[in-house]
């Protein structure tokens, strides 16, 4: 299939600098001229989409070629252009970074199967015409590089002319315009990336900020043009279908809150495609599951900054606690699977009480530890994978666990390095690692059918 998908991609030399700034003001700024955008992220990352989903209001979109087949991707970035002008994809790291020090799954790989044009954002700060030859570096590393201009950050208006000559003259690139120093604007960081925009209580002033200096220091007109001359994205269409009727489409809870809030959007997509219906619930404020519930799905998030709330919400975890013990399907990821433990650690190091099901603690430690790109090998059968099969996901934190499990063998691509994981039964899916639903449509399908049976059999002992 052929789509038309106006899009492009907003890259970065490195991280940190900018991108997500300067993406999230592009977008904000496209939102107050009326232009409908989608928005894309590509990685395994869940905090950028949350950023992106305040601006423009809708579904932003994961695309990963660790997780996914290129043309997953291209009918992802289809999916999400039917209904906009255009998509504005952001970047991942600096552009040709990867896994491991590969270039595969990198930005410009995203853009090279995906034929979608990039734009630099460099930090231009305390640079002069050294800034030309690292843009040309990157614009002839790779051929195709997909590299069609630049935006300088962190640059004075007087300086910009100067250097927005140079840099053409020098590398024939259009440089599409500039971000002055806007301290008010920053996005902060915390371990895990950025704080989740729901934290930042005046993040719309902010963006506001940026949105309209990108009004009037960027051709925000020639980057739609840019855009617009992007090749339609070719496809095949997916082959996937509802495993239960309406009648019997089970109720999947889905821990929502500030402890709970690492999703992606397309992978419980899949779940309600395959037949299911999402039910939001807060493990914080919550005190008991919505009605006629035959699933769990408790995602990642920052526990550790509500584990004396979570703790407290004794009634929510008796009935959590219960509803698992007697079988009800559960994925718990990440900060899901620490909820689970008996206790948890907090960033002072104090131990709350949790769930109880898994025995052991989930303490705080000094570092990143396992992180990255994972592949899964089920070492037995499980409520999402069968012994042998695999599955891809990854895993960043600086929690561990005194029983991090051993229902799988995680291996890191490209690399040799290998671990256990994760707790497993028939219904149940318990570890550090977060799994893209999307891409692992049987897992999906497993989870569903085991929902829609335990409903049945619960309705059936009612």
């Amino acid at each position: 299939m052929m789509q038309s998908a106006p899009r492009l991609l907003i890259a970065a030399t490195a991280s940190n600098s900018g991108k997500t700034t300067f993406t999230c003001g592009l977008l904000r700024a496209l939102v107050l001229r009326g232009i409908k955008a989608a928005a894309c992220k590509c990685g395994p990352d869940y905090i950028d989409p949350m950023f992106h989903r305040k601006v423009i209001g809708a579904q932003s979109r994961n695309l990963d070629l660790f997780f996914s087949s290129a043309d997953d991707v291209r009918r992802l970035i289809a999916n999400g252009a039917r209904q906009n002008d255009v998509t504005v994809i952001e970047g991942v790291m600096g552009y040709y970074d990867g896994i491991a020090v590969s270039d595969a799954a990198s930005a410009w790989d995203l853009c090279a199967q995906t034929q979608t044009p990039a734009v630099l954002v460099i930090n231009a700060r305390g640079r002069a015409r050294s800034i030309a030859a690292e843009i040309a570096g990157f614009a002839r590393f790779r051929d195709p590089s997909m590299v069609a201009g630049v935006v300088l950050n962190r640059v004075s208006a007087s300086l910009f002319p100067r250097l927005k000559e140079l840099i053409e003259q020098e590398t024939g690139l259009s440089v599409f315009g500039y971000l002055p120093v806007l301290e008010d604007a920053t996005l902060e960081s915390r371990h895990l990336g950025l704080v989740t925009a729901d934290e930042v209580v005046d993040l719309q002033a902010r963006l506001d900020t940026v949105a309209k200096t990108i009004e009037q220091t960027v051709d925000i007109g020639a980057l739609l043009e840019l855009a617009s001359a992007a090749a339609p994205i070719a496809y095949e269409r997916r082959k996937l279908s509802a495993v239960c009727g309406p009648q019997d489409a089970p109720r999947i809870a889905v821990a929502r809150d500030d402890a709970f809030c690492f999703y992606y959007d397309d992978a419980l997509a899949t779940l309600e495609d395959l037949g299911a219906e999402l039910v939001e619930f807060s493990p914080l404020a919550d005190e008991r599951l919505p009605e006629g519930i035959g699933g769990l799905y408790i995602g990642g998030g920052y526990p550790e900054l509500y584990a004396m709330q979570l703790s407290g919400n004794e009634r929510m975890r008796a009935c959590l606690a219960d509803c698992i013990r007697s079988g009800m399907p559960t994925i718990a990821e990440c900060g899901g699977f620490m909820y689970l433990h008996e206790e948890l650690e907090d960033k002072a190091g104090r131990a709350w009480s949790m769930l109880g099901i898994v025995e052991g603690r989930s303490y705080k430690t000094p570092r990143l530890g396992r992180f990255g790109y994972v592949t899964l090998t089920a070492q037995e059968d499980g409520l999402l994978a069968c012994q042998g099969e695999t599955l891809r996901a990854h895993e960043f934190h600086y929690w561990d666990s005194t029983r991090a499990g051993n229902a799988f063998l995680a291996e890191k691509p490209q690399s040799s390095r290998s671990w256990e994981c994760g707790i497993v039964t028939p219904s149940l899916y318990a570890g550090y690692p977060h799994l893209f639903l999307y891409s692992e449509p049987q897992a999906a399908e497993r989870f569903v059918r085991a929902c829609a049976r335990y409903s049945c059999a619960a309705g059936a002992k009612a």
